[in-house]
């Protein structure tokens, strides 16, 4: 189960490098070519939530991207570390931020792009966990 895993600091800069990587290490699974704008997207909008998280709550920890080839599915989990957040919201911090709407939404787009897709809420932070089939080479 070979595992490639990416740590950035919360920039939104660096979510593009973290959509290229994910697009490279799917193709080299076996996704198929039609579903790995589907990855890049995903990918893309997991890590814009979990660096907005991060802005809102002054948290200086990475942004941690863990892509997993297993037998038959590629596995991608983009993992926060703002504890105490339910799913797509940022923390409450006692004003109307923009960034609860824009979390909901990004979950919104995942759920819409990904069959198997979950958010797990933790007490060190949370994680998306997305998955795609391979093809068989």
């Amino acid at each position: 189960m070979p595992t490639v895993e990416l740590l950035f600091s919360a920039q939104p800069e660096h979510v593009r490098t973290a959509r290229l990587v994910a697009a490279a290490v799917a193709r080299r699974a076996g996704v198929d070519e039609a579903a790995l704008d589907e990855v890049r997207l995903a990918v893309g909008e997991a890590c814009s939530r979990a660096v907005g998280l991060h802005r809102i709550s002054g948290v200086e920890e990475p942004v941690r991207v863990r892509l997993t080839e297993e037998e038959k599915k590629f596995s991608i989990e983009v993992a926060d570390e703002v504890p105490g957040t339910p799913s797509g919201s940022a923390p409450d911090t006692g004003a109307d931020e923009p960034a609860d709407d824009e979390g909901e939404m990004g979950l919104a787009v995942i759920s819409g792009l990904v069959d198997d897709f979950e958010v797990i809420d933790g007490d060190k932070g949370g994680i998306i966990r997305m998955s795609w089939p391979t093809v068989s080479v």
